[in-house]
């Protein structure tokens, strides 16, 4: 899927394709820490690590090293319990950017995201009107949106509407 950008209340851009990497274990454990480095906290994504689960993790990293990464990641868990999986063909990844990045968010998906609850660094899986999401919010005015790659169509469709300069709703910004 080629990359788009939408000027709206916000930018919304479709990032370039993105490794990443579905990892499930035992989060607490020596070896998850040696193979993916710092595990974030529940409920947040520190840029290369989100938290997706109790047991789970999505790793993410240049595309074109994917493979290395699943790689290095199944060595050091290789004698635990684990499951390693590349899932980046089956991902797809918007930047929403700009003062109103909340406002656009909060149409569509049923998650507190006033400045006290949803803070940079946060990382949620929820629904996005009718189809399964991820995001995580990058600083102050962007936020990072996973969904399948399947509905990245519908996705972008719901997005651009939401960001209709015609539809602000003004609740988190004046």
């Amino acid at each position: 899927m080629s990359e788009r950008e939408f000027d709206g209340l916000v930018k919304i851009t479709q990032l370039p394709q993105r490794g990443m990497v579905t990892v499930r274990g035992d989060l607490g454990s020596t070896a998850m820490k040696k193979a993916v480095g710092k595990v974030p906290d529940t409920g947040t994504c520190n840029g290369d690590v989100a938290w997706m689960s109790p047991d789970e993790l999505l790793v993410m990293c240049p595309h074109d090293q994917v493979s290395e990464a699943t790689a290095k990641i199944t060595k050091a868990l290789k004698n635990t319990h684990h499951l390693v999986q590349d899932v980046s063909d089956a991902r797809v990844v918007f930047l929403i950017n700009g003062p109103a990045s909340r406002e656009v968010l909060a149409k569509l998906c049923p998650v507190d995201l006033s400045p006290g609850a949803f803070k940079p660094g946060r990382f949620r899986r929820t629904r996005m009107a009718q189809i399964p999401c991820a995001f995580w919010m990058r600083d102050e005015l962007s936020f990072e949106l996973v969904v399948f790659t399947s509905v990245a169509d519908y996705a972008w469709n719901l997005l651009t509407n939401a960001a209709d300069p015609a539809a602000p709703v003004g609740h988190f910004t004046a």
